[in-house]
């Protein structure tokens, strides 16, 4: 099961640097649940079918517009059926003053009127934006998330396998931790995943035997980065003598989360074997296939050719 989110309005006042100028009863209870926002056009002209009251309303020079055109009265009643419907908030574009109407139905029925200096266009696509990210499904995954080369690299494993141990081997070597232990990964669209770090572990590592590292002030803040989106998953398994492995990577092996397809490489580990290096060719072989690139493929086609062109030759 993934995580339901929920922007507190007020967050979204203070992310935004909005103006208030009504506070509902319940501003500081209310929350935003989706993440598109609305323009109620149609509604403002008094068709209501598929409105969808848990949107933010956001109203700009085309509606301000309409609504001057027609009297106080026929305002009033548009309003008070719209307010009807508890919608979030309402948030005016373009620094325009709500009209009495607009605000005496704001009141009667408790809806928050805010107000924003910036254009509607703008306004609307960086909040949409903003929602997306805070909104989207996620799930904690128990792993280590570095960037290598650009590559976001999520181990998993058992514990004790050494991830942590190869993610401070990765950052001497000039790379990234976004997370160690626990995971947030987010859904932020169709076939993207993106990961952090739960705030209250942020920047830290456990080394076992030694204890907790600061990375950023152990190795510079250039050595952690806030999230990265996740384009590989390295399986860390304990090398088993019976066991087959892949040797040529003809076959590629996915995982699924959030409903993403992620591609994943299993990699074995014994003692001595530098993981470290192992993982920064698997980052850059990973883009290369990313780019249309398979080497496996291309040693197979090469070894085929190579066979026929001895059998012709005999």
């Amino acid at each position: 099961m993934f995580d339901i989110r929920s922007v507190p309005l007020k967050t979204l006042v203070e992310e935004f640097q909005l103006e208030i100028a009504f506070a509902a009863t319940d501003y500081e209870q209310v929350r935003l649940t989706v993440e598109d926002v609305a323009r109620p056009g149609l509604q403002l002209a008094g068709y209501f079918d598929h409105f969808e009251p848990m949107r933010l309303l956001v109203m700009g020079n085309v509606e301000a517009s309409y609504l001057q055109k027609l009297d106080p009265v026929e305002r009033a009643i548009i309003f008070d059926r719209l307010f009807a419907y508890k919608f979030p908030a309402m948030l005016i574009a373009r620094n325009i003053t709500p009209d009495d109407q607009c605000m005496e139905m704001a009141k009667k029925h408790d809806v928050t009127i805010l107000r924003s200096k910036e254009a509607t266009s703008t306004i609307v696509s960086t909040i949409i934006a903003y929602l997306k990210a805070a909104l989207a499904p996620s799930i904690t995954r128990h792993g280590v998330l570095v960037e290598v080369y650009g590559e976001g690299l999520l181990l998993v494993g058992d514990s004790g396998i050494g991830k942590s141990e190869t993610a401070v081997e990765l950052l001497k070597r000039g790379h990234r931790l976004i997370a160690d232990d626990a995971v947030e990964i987010r859904r932020i669209s169709g076939n993207m995943l993106v990961g952090t770090a739960p705030e209250v572990i942020r920047n830290y590592v456990e080394l076992r035997g030694i204890g907790i590292i600061n990375v950023a002030k152990l190795f510079g803040m250039g050595a952690v980065k806030a999230e990265n989106e996740i384009n590989l998953v390295v399986n860390i398994v304990p090398w088993k003598q019976q066991t087959t492995y892949d040797r040529l990577g003809l076959d590629e092996q996915y995982t699924e989360i959030l409903g993403v397809q992620i591609p994943m490489n299993t990699i074995p580990v014994t003692p001595g074997r530098n993981l470290a290096v192992i993982l920064e060719v698997a980052a850059m072989n990973n883009r290369q296939r990313k780019m249309g690139y398979n080497p496996a493929l291309e040693f197979t086609q090469q070894m085929d050719l190579h066979k026929l062109q001895r059998e012709q030759s005999l």
